[in-house]
């Protein structure tokens, strides 16, 4: 039966496509200024939500600067998009030390903390995982899941984009979520 079935087209987005698994996910966080965020705040704009810590030595910072190439391609688009930090840190990350190092990158981005408890909820929501790795200094990195999540406005569509997606791929594929909202 296999000539009857829907054939499926190729995905016109570079990312992955995890709307299946994550489209109901979401999280409960506090901004730097202390005000509760969810998904349902950025409801009408694109989220790109990435997980990590400020004092991330390679990962985090290339990911954020990546993000903010991203928004100079987007152009007048870029203001229908919300770049969205999760530190994984809480003990390091403070409100202050989101609030500074976040919109270093751009001035619209914003990172997002909690407790222990709500931020393990957040990650495990997106299927983030992360370790602690203690360094001979007595300090410690984290190990963490790379990607960036791109969640249409509507919420329904979830992507996953790996770290170190090209800006222009990643742009591509919010313009194309963009296009989305407009359509029922």
């Amino acid at each position: 039966m296999t000539g009857c079935e829907e054939p499926k087209l190729p995905s016109p987005f570079a990312a992955s496509d995890m709307s299946g698994q994550y489209a109901q996910a979401d999280f409960h966080l506090r901004d730097p200024a202390g005000n509760p965020r969810s998904l349902a705040d950025y409801h009408g704009k694109v989220v790109v939500l990435f997980f990590g810590y400020t004092h991330c030595p390679d990962v985090c910072p290339t990911t954020l600067a990546d993000l903010a190439q991203v928004m100079s391609k987007l152009g007048k688009d870029a203001a229908s998009v919300q770049v969205l930090f999760v530190s994984l840190d809480p003990e390091r990350d403070t409100p202050q030390m989101l609030a500074d190092y976040v919109p270093a990158f751009h001035p619209s981005f914003l990172g997002l903390t909690g407790n222990a408890a709500e931020i393990k909820q957040a990650a495990q929501a997106f299927g983030i995982i992360w370790q602690k790795r203690p360094s001979s200094n007595g300090n410690y990195t984290l190990d963490h899941s790379a990607g960036s999540f791109l969640i249409e406005a509507a919420g329904r569509r979830v992507l996953l984009a790996p770290y170190a997606q090209r800006a222009d791929l990643l742009a591509q594929d919010i313009k194309l979520l963009l296009a989305l909202r407009q359509k029922p």
